[in-house]
């Protein structure tokens, strides 16, 4: 395995990239021809995390940035599991490179803004690791796997989405890819805390995480030794707190809701075309929602996020699983057509008599994120036991829901009307009446 290119071009400084922070990717013939498809390189108009930097102005980092960082940790990941003989038996040369090219390609279906849309699930939209497949299969990309890498784009798909009959070499390389402690996570939180400019997401040492890597009692997917326990609580809790403070910042939200209730509006009224938006570049998914805004309801959510002058909706009441417990219960989780009727509902309870989208409810999606569970290797005593069983900090995380904390359903209205809205409003949200699925 450590014959792959790649991995043998991690010391290399003469065929490199280098992005933040400091950080040199092995940049071989096969990997450039990656990138240099369209298809790949459409990623670097398409901002990591979208809406996050109309609060935090440095956050413009790309999904091409993030891209290429995860797949310098596949790389590191496969050097250091290489050495574990479980592994070695498990994966081949040719799965191992498949899991590369993966973990290059791993956001090759996100769209312009595509968590938040996706979030208020249109059956329209479909989910970015579906169109994952249609990018792949396109002449330009689909030639370059199979003459580059032998490799077909199938087997890209087949590991990114786990779906179909499952080898257990794809079952533990997507467990890398996806999981309580992954790939992903491991470059996203480092690399959107760095340019947001907050120490949160960096608060934990990925080398020591690497070294402890080895393989659970079953032999399906990751563990981590004794040693690189602390590493793994810290990068748990470095995910709980970008969470907190960046991701669902409240500013954040107001501006990731106003989008939702925009593109929502212009769906409902036929003005909206899903199968452009899917590949758009960020910037032209933009001018498409100011132009299909022009001189709607909802031009004013279009223009205060994208125009000249921000004009951000103002938050008016939150509720957690600690704080106004039977409200949040009765919103978390439900459809966005039936938040879009109760946030209509309240606007009549207020006294509120202009455009239906002056009041805005923010509620937790029914996804949820990773559970997180992983096993942890004592070699002393050849024993598995779960890393929050010996764990409290985890323990607090695991038995309990991180989205629950994190997570706050929100109401924001215009700033025009945030002072009366604000007047009376959890009584009337007591009284809405919010039937079953």
């Amino acid at each position: 395995m450590l014959t792959i290119p790649e991995i043998a071009c991690l010391d290399s400084y003469s065929a490199s990239v280098r992005i933040p922070p400091e950080l040199n990717v092995p940049l071989t013939e096969r990997v450039r021809r990656i990138i240099d498809t369209k298809a790949f390189r459409r990623l670097a108009s398409i901002r990591q995390v979208g809406l996050v930097s109309l609060v935090y102005p440095a956050a413009r980092h790309t999904r091409f940035e993030h891209s290429l960082g995860v797949f310098r940790l596949a790389l590191l990941f496969l050097k250091r599991l290489a050495a574990v003989p479980r592994f070695a038996e498990t994966v081949s040369k040719h799965n191992a490179e498949v899991f590369i090219v993966t973990a290059l390609l791993h956001d090759i279906g996100h769209w312009a803004f595509c968590h938040p849309l996706e979030d208020i699930r249109i059956e329209e939209l479909p989910h970015h690791e579906e169109q994952a497949a249609v990018f792949l299969n396109e002449p330009e990309l689909a030639n370059v796997l199979r003459n580059g890498w032998n490799i077909e784009p199938e087997e890209i798909v087949q590991l990114l989405n786990h779906e179909g009959q499952i080898p257990p070499a794809n079952t533990l390389l997507h467990s890398i890819l996806s999981g309580p402690i992954d790939i992903d996570k491991m470059d996203y939180l480092e690399r959107d805390s760095l340019h947001c400019g907050v120490p949160y997401g960096r608060n934990f040492d990925p080398q020591r995480l690497i070294g402890s890597l080895c393989l659970n009692e079953v032999g399906d997917g990751l563990a981590i030794t004794e040693k690189g326990k602390t590493a793994a609580e810290l990068m748990i809790f470095a995910r709980y707190v970008m969470f907190s403070e960046v991701y669902w910042h409240h500013t954040v939200r107001a501006a990731t809701s106003m989008l939702q209730r925009l593109v929502w509006e212009l769906h409902q009224a036929g003005k909206i075309d899903f199968e452009r938006l899917l590949h758009c570049t960020e910037d032209e998914a933009i001018r498409c929602f100011r132009q299909a805004a022009k001189n709607e309801p909802c031009e004013v959510l279009a223009e205060g996020l994208f125009g000249e002058r921000r004009v951000l909706y103002k938050q008016v009441a939150q509720f957690s699983i600690l704080d106004q417990n039977e409200i949040y219960r009765k919103l978390a989780g439900k459809p966005y057509r039936q938040l879009c009727g109760l946030a209509a509902e309240l606007a009549r309870l207020c006294g509120i008599n202009s455009a239906a989208n002056t009041i805005l409810i923010d509620a937790p999606p029914v996804e949820k994120e990773v559970e997180i569970k992983i096993d942890v290797y004592e070699p002393k005593t050849h024993r598995y036991r779960k890393l929050e069983d010996i764990s409290p900090v985890v323990r607090a995380m695991a038995k309990e829901q991180f989205d629950d904390y994190v997570k706050r359903v929100r109401v924001f209205a215009h700033p025009a009307v945030a002072a009366c809205a604000n007047q009376s409003l959890t009584t009337y949200i007591h009284e809405l009446e919010t039937p079953a699925h």
